[in-house]
């Protein structure tokens, strides 16, 4: 059976309502799953796309980002949807959601879907209104592209099943870090209910995977994985707290990927913070440089900061800070120090860390080997030892180091301000990565 919503408003207009309420929801990661179209089905999904970016073959990705209904029946403080608010309501219904992605996806709009929702009514009825679009998508429109959902916090776990084996990948947004600071700007959401769908996902996605190991075609329960959202700046936890959440997510949920989403104040509220620098951007940017680091780089949290230290000096990027305060493990010898120990180098990221292993195999390596490698030299160059020898006479002090470094010149991430004294450095040397 399908629900009907009623709607005076025109598609267009939806659209237009709807897309804009959905820009909140961070979506730029890659799809992170492979599926090749059976010859009887529209689209397909590949590893590398990303949501506004390119492919490793240089293709441009992008995903038709909507929420089902800005609707909601929470009043979180912090939310531009919350119930309070007098703005323009929209809903669609699975057909129009159905029409559009069709639609944008021959166009060559889009090669996927990312969808998002208010909760309407309940959030067993708003679950199941996003299980009959999926359902509608893949089985009567034999959508084959990537499909990003959420997960409601609170609906049937049926429900979540029955989603998860139609969806490529599916989030549930934590909100904010704590418990503590859930309680006082949503009050009407539990942390446990939004960890219950959370640790559903992973065991539905745990046993999947040994159901594949022996039926080969079974179908898949959200392949790609799932990631959430926390919104920084909101309140009061310091980044060794927003860390220490990241690292559990990872480690007992397993997530792909936790999204970092600076706080804007877009209600007028006395419990929220008011910013008047603007959203915190350069803060944002340090804790994805630090996930990074954690997810890629063998990093621990207790290893960045501490509880003595629970915020990230905002004039270096966080493997940078380390080093300075720990220069009695440097300088590093490139052609003896193992895989591990050269991730730890600033200017050395994970693929030239690589690069250099294979290489010095084979014969003795130059600063300008190095260089050609990926190296980023401006950097590393007070850390490293190439043969016995520096690039050029460099003071192992950290007053020394931090004075050249600071006077880099490198440009910040784009709507970050530059404090009037200094060049920020970007975020990491792997040129791979960028926010």
């Amino acid at each position: 059976m399908e629900y009907r919503i009623e709607q005076e408003m025109d598609l267009q207009k939806k659209l237009e309502v709807l897309a804009d309420a959905a820009k909140y929801d961070v979506a730029c990661t890659s799809s992170g799953v492979d599926r090749k179209n059976d010859g009887e089905g529209l689209g397909n999904c590949t590893a590398p796309g990303i949501c506004h970016s390119f492919s490793a073959d240089g293709r441009c990705i992008s995903l038709l980002k909507i929420l089902f209904t800005n609707e909601c029946i929470y009043d979180c403080r912090y939310c531009m949807n919350r119930r309070s608010n007098d703005i323009p309501r929209a809903s669609f219904t699975p057909q129009e959601i159905c029409d559009l992605t069709v639609g944008f996806y021959r166009r060559n709009y889009i090669e996927g879907l990312f969808l998002s929702s208010g909760i309407i009514r309940s959030p067993d009825f708003t679950m199941e209104l996003l299980y009959q679009t999926l359902r509608k998508l893949r089985h009567e429109y034999q959508f084959q592209g990537y499909i990003h959902v959420k997960a409601i916090p609170g609906a049937a776990p049926e429900l979540v099943e029955r989603t998860g084996y139609l969806a490529d990948r599916m989030s549930v947004n934590l909100e904010l870090p704590t418990a503590e600071g859930l309680q006082m700007l949503a009050p009407q959401k539990k942390r446990s209910g939004m960890l219950a769908p959370i640790q559903q996902v992973q065991q539905m996605r745990n046993q999947n995977k040994k159901e594949l190991t022996v039926y080969r075609h079974a179908p898949r329960f959200v392949p790609a994985g799932q990631s959430t959202q926390m919104i920084i700046g909101a309140t009061r936890e310091n980044d060794f707290q927003i860390m220490k959440v990241a690292e559990h997510m990872y480690k007992k949920y397993e997530l792909k990927r936790v999204f970092y989403s600076a706080f804007i104040r877009v209600n007028d509220d006395s419990l929220l913070p008011a910013l008047p620098g603007g959203p915190p951007l350069l803060r944002e940017h340090r804790l994805y440089q630090a996930d990074w680091l954690l997810r890629y780089y063998g990093f621990e949290t207790e290893e960045l900061l501490s509880e003595d230290r629970p915020d990230f000096n905002v004039f270096l990027d966080p493997k940078c800070d380390w080093a300075l305060r720990h220069l009695e493990q440097f300088p590093v010898e490139v052609m003896r120090a193992d895989y591990y120990t050269l991730l730890r180098v600033p200017g050395i990221g994970y693929r030239s860390a690589g690069r250099i292993v294979k290489a010095r195999r084979l014969g003795s390596l130059d600063y300008s080997s190095l260089k050609k490698m990926g190296v980023v030299l401006k950097r590393a160059v007070y850390f490293i030892t190439c043969g016995g020898k520096q690039m050029y006479p460099v003071k192992l002090q950290e007053d020394y180091i931090l004075r050249n470094i600071l006077d880099g010149k490198e440009k910040l991430p784009s709507g970050v301000k530059q404090e009037p004294a200094y060049e920020q450095l970007s975020l990491f040397d792997d040129p791979r990565f960028s926010v």
